[in-house]
């Protein structure tokens, strides 16, 4: 399964720039309540009586200790307490870290907690790309972001040294008897790795452990409420986050959203169809352009990328810096730049230089860039480690052989391009450390004020079909749709997204029925 909830902005170094696009907006009607004074804040330094509403039992102190703030690069950063355990106070302690884009206002409504998915990207990265944020949000709210549990400058998940990540980032395993049975001790080696290296930490990054982060930081930042937005992954820790605590839940909007009612099978079939209906549109646009490599139609097209990237496991493409393009690599080069549209001329630009100069030197950098790795072989974040530990952590694909072999069959029947870098995800977690918890949350979320999800039609890493599910779900959720490509709308779609997702985050306003932009 690749990373499902990767924010673009957040990951995307100079290489890849997004774009503002234009269109129209259409309403159909709807009935909404109304929001009243949800979503306003304390708005204090921390602590106080925002502390007081819901801390478990002898977790107090964690929601009532004080933000210490101080100046980072024209940000203020800080670093608090959280357990553990959540279930055992005694446990111990790690550290979350967040950073702060102060509000312009000088009565800001109070904080507006951000995520960019992943699972594993950084909170803290995404606060820096203070383009992202409309001049209303970076008025009204403190935007804070932070690092959860496991990930980046919060007390991380630590496995291996680069030179052993970049192997298992590479090395390819053919889908028989044998190479799955090589992936899985890769896979056994990777964990225990984490293990010995995280320590108890590992068996405790699951969602819900940091949605119960979450809650401590909105005391500790002194809001009544949590006002949230979230990207990709960072829908399903939103949507977690209502099923734990709706009465806390404030102004949530959840972008490019998680149907969190799905098994990790169903995910990864789903998932290569939205890859595989975004590589078509892009071949669509290159073949109606100059200079496109992939011939005169559609499906010679697709069946050139889908032998190109087959080839690489027995021929890896040869690039000018030595290293060489492998099954493996060559689906992450091509699967990146499909995460937003602005950047498929990149694409286009890898596949002219394989298929007419024979080297792989701006794939592997789009596959470096997916990966974060920079050009010596050091990485620039933990985002594998933490994906890998918090997706084991939330659940489980099915681990026995023949029926991977069969979904694997669907998943290329369905998505035949990339389809097979979808199948036996059961492999990912095989013989992890430590089991994965049990859900134990309100999935709809009864109580909760109304919760914006906003879902793109051709979004390939979460398909459409699961934010309209997610809002579906939901008992107050309400959907609006962004008609384009790429993962995730709000600031980078266009002003009708933009523009719905301020109005509600600023003033509560909700559309009269779900918004089409």
């Amino acid at each position: 399964m690749i990373r499902p909830a990767r924010r673009p902005a957040a990951v995307v170094a100079c290489l890849l720039v997004p774009v503002l696009l234009l269109a129209a907006c259409a309403v159909p009607p709807k009935n909404q309540v109304a929001l009243e004074d949800v979503g306003k804040s304390g708005g204090g330094a921390g602590g106080g009586t925002a502390a007081a509403s819901g801390a478990p039992d002898g977790f107090e102190d964690f929601y009532t200790q004080a933000v210490e703030w101080s100046e980072c690069g024209g940000f203020q950063c800080a670093t608090v307490d959280a357990p553990l355990d959540w279930q055992d106070p005694g446990a111990g302690t790690i550290e979350i870290a967040m950073k702060k884009l102060p509000a312009t206002t000088d009565e800001p409504r109070g904080s507006l907690l951000v995520n960019p998915g992943g699972p594993g990207a950084s909170g803290i990265g995404l606060v820096e790309s203070t383009s992202t944020f409309g001049f209303r949000l970076r008025a009204e709210y403190d935007i804070v972001g932070f690092d959860p549990r496991g990930v980046g400058q919060s007390t991380p998940v630590t496995c291996v040294d680069d030179e052993a990540k970049d192997e298992f980032l590479t090395t390819d395993y053919p889908d028989t008897d044998e190479g799955i049975a090589q992936q899985i001790e890769a896979i056994r080696q990777w964990g225990q790795a984490c293990a010995e290296n995280t320590g108890e930490l590992l068996g405790n990054v699951d969602t819900q452990s940091a949605a119960r982060d979450m809650d401590m930081l909105r005391a500790a930042l002194g809001d009544e409420k949590l006002n949230y937005l979230g990207y990709s992954y960072g829908t399903q820790l939103g949507a977690t986050y209502a099923g734990l605590f709706p009465g806390n839940a404030g102004r949530l909007v959840l972008d490019g959203a998680i149907d969190i009612t799905l098994t990790s099978d169903e995910v990864a079939a789903e998932q290569a169809v939205g890859f595989e209906n975004a590589l078509r549109a892009y071949v669509e646009d290159c073949i109606a352009g100059p200079e496109c490599p992939l011939g005169d139609t559609v499906d010679v097209g697709l069946q050139q990328i889908r032998s190109m990237v087959n080839d690489a496991a027995a021929h890896p493409i040869a690039t000018s810096s030595g290293r060489v393009v492998t099954k493996k690599l060559a689906f992450y080069g091509v699967a990146m730049p499909l995460y937003n549209e602005a950047n498929w001329s990149y694409l286009t630009t890898a596949l002219q230089e394989i298929f007419w100069e024979g080297r792989g030197d701006t794939l592997l950098l789009l596959a470096d860039n997916y990966n974060d790795r920079n050009p010596d072989g050091s990485f620039n974040s933990n985002s594998e480690e933490a994906f890998r530990a918090i997706n084991c952590a939330d659940g489980r694909a099915t681990e026995d052989l023949e029926e991977m072999k069969k979904l694997a069959a669907e998943i290329v029947e369905d998505a035949p391009t990339l389809g097979e870098s979808f199948g036996f995800s059961g492999v990912d977690c095989a013989d992890w450390p430590y089991p994965a918890v049990k859900q134990d949350f309100d999935i709809h979320a009864k109580g909760a004020a109304p919760i914006m999800v906003i879902g793109t039609t051709n979004d390939p890493a979460t398909p459409y079909r699961w934010s309209e599910a997610l809002a579906d779900t939901l008992d107050s959720g309400f959907l609006v749709t962004y008609q384009g490509e790429g993962h995730t709308a709000y600031g980078r779609s266009n002003e009708c997204v933009n523009g719905a997702v301020e109005d509600y985050l600023v003033n509560g306003s909700v559309p009269d029925g779900e918004l089409t932009c």
